[in-house]
């Protein structure tokens, strides 16, 4: 089912949504350092990777988010480490879900999303 929505997703867009240039947005972290599970770190201590990352504000772009990400929480209002504008959505998410791997090059690949970056909680 999660590659089914994936499939959707990167087939067909929001109105609206920003053509790119075809290039995939640069994911910020190295996917290598996540087991399986999408977890990190020593073996007594692994925790999921948050990430975040801006999406332009209105609710067909967040269905759309919503669609490929399960863990997405959306921030209206907050710019976040990476710096959303006043007319951008900020997007946490996390590594620990099934199919992370093609859930974060799905949205890499959305083309209003120009980068995708590990959210650093203080």
């Amino acid at each position: 089912m999660c590659v089914g929505l994936v499939l959707s997703a990167l087939l067909g867009g929001p109105v609206g949504a920003t053509a790119g240039d075809g290039a995939a947005a640069p994911i910020g972290f190295d996917l290598n350092r996540l087991n399986a599970s999408g977890l990190q770190g020593p073996p007594d201590g692994l925790r999921a990777l948050d990430y975040e990352f801006c999406i332009p504000d209105g609710p067909a772009f967040r269905a759309q988010v919503a669609a490929i990400d399960p863990s997405a929480r959306f921030h209206p209002g907050s710019r976040g480490r990476i710096g959303c504008t006043p007319d951008q959505v900020l997007v946490l998410g996390n590594t620990h879900q099934d199919g992370f791997r093609a859930i974060l090059h799905a949205l890499a690949g959305l083309p209003y999303v120009a980068r995708i970056a590990e959210a650093v909680f203080e």
